[in-house]
């Protein structure tokens, strides 16, 4: 049993990237699907697929590569709140990520979304991890 699960799913992308595979499989929760979303709709993956097996499901990530230098598209996850010390931010608060280029994504009263959201919205919340 894992005591940090979304620790485990950024684990498994940086693991599967390293390892050069083209598909990698995830045990699912609504957080997790909500952090995929995010994911790919900032190009950070190809594609995604939940799959309805068992009893809690899974997600199916397609990982995405440079074409011609086979590097992957994410160079760094982080992993910022841990289950030990939680980092809560203000929407005026929130770090920008290679200045702007990479992505913070947070948990909020309003759900899961981007840095560049919540300032959006003019919330805070939790800081999940940095993807860039």
């Amino acid at each position: 049993m894992h005591s940090d699960p979304i620790a485990d799913f950024l684990t498994r992308i940086r693991n599967g990237q390293m390892a050069g595979h083209k598909v990698v499989d995830i045990p699912a929760s609504n957080m997790k699907k909500e952090i995929t979303k995010i994911l790919f709709d900032k190009g950070y993956i190809l594609s995604y697929k939940f799959v309805e097996e068992g009893p809690q499901g899974a997600i199916k990530i397609a990982l995405k590569y440079h074409p011609k230098t086979r590097r992957p598209a994410i160079t760094e996850m982080q992993r910022t709140s841990k289950p030990g010390l939680r980092t809560y931010r203000g929407a005026n608060d929130l770090p920008r990520i290679l200045n702007g280029l990479g992505v913070s994504i947070l948990s909020t009263s309003k759900g899961v979304m981007t840095d560049k959201e919540a300032k959006h919205m003019n919330v805070g919340g939790e800081v999940l991890c940095y993807v860039y």
